[in-house]
């Protein structure tokens, strides 16, 4: 991403996250049942569950707000249902965002999300007309901070557990996967102890796009600002070169 760290990318969201922390605990929560009800509640034969309990770990969650979402989800029958959907669009001058929402409400949620890209004078789209612009992949960064193992040892590591590149930047490391190999390489890497800052399956941009203009720049952010506050927002993908 024109040569922007990705690790301070990511501390950058988690201090962000950390002032909303019950925003970012209900977005895990939610996923946790999701996987739970898709695979049930025993994380050792349930790897998307194991995948959500990374990353509640990687967001400080802690260990018994996780085991009780976990049981919360087994256990009660009449728990919510939440449908997974994903809405695309545009933002200012032709940048593409792609919102994926777990909701009980998908009429409630369509609503929101087309306010928050109106609101800063961008339009839903119809599916596919900007996904075709990002690749799906795992993706791991680990913080060279935290990390004591050689970079030649880590990549080695991380391709022959199926990973499908590895890069090394100033501050960190970044591990590629195809996501079905996200969570064979995510726990190889956790085997043997080394820290992740982040590690999700996400929508990398093929290109990114620079906005110059002051409206441009104010309107990305407020759509940007909505879709945050919308609890019903699980992630939101664009190719805005920060």
């Amino acid at each position: 991403m024109s040569g922007h760290s990705k690790f301070a990318n990511i501390k950058h969201k988690k201090e962000k996250n950390d002032a909303a922390k019950g925003k970012i605990f209900t977005i895990i929560g939610r996923e946790i049942a999701i996987a739970v009800k898709e695979g049930g509640p025993d994380p050792a034969n349930n790897s998307k569950l194991r995948d959500v309990i990374a990353k509640a770990k990687a967001n400080n969650m802690p260990n018994d707000t996780i085991d009780r979402g976990i049981k919360k989800a087994a256990g009660d029958s009449g728990s919510v249902n939440y449908e997974q959907v994903t809405y695309e669009g545009y933002g200012p001058s032709g940048t593409a965002i792609i919102v994926k929402a777990l909701t009980d409400n998908k009429n409630r949620t369509a609503a929101n999300v087309r306010n928050a890209f109106s609101k800063g004078q961008g339009s839903i789209g119809t599916q596919g007309c900007v996904s075709y612009m990002f690749d799906e992949k795992g993706q791991i960064i680990i913080a060279k901070e935290d990390c004591d193992m050689d970079a030649d040892d880590l990549m080695m590591l991380a391709l022959d557990a199926g990973a499908d590149d590895f890069s090394e930047e100033e501050d960190s490391f970044e591990v590629l996967t195809a996501p079905e190999s996200f969570s064979v390489v995510r726990e190889a890497l956790e085997k043997e102890g080394i820290p992740m800052a982040s590690a999700e399956v996400t929508m990398l941009p093929q290109t990114y796009v620079t906005l110059t203009e002051d409206a441009d720049l104010t309107n990305i952010q407020r759509i940007l600002d909505f879709l945050d506050e919308d609890d019903d927002v699980q992630e939101v993908f664009h190719n805005w070169d920060e």
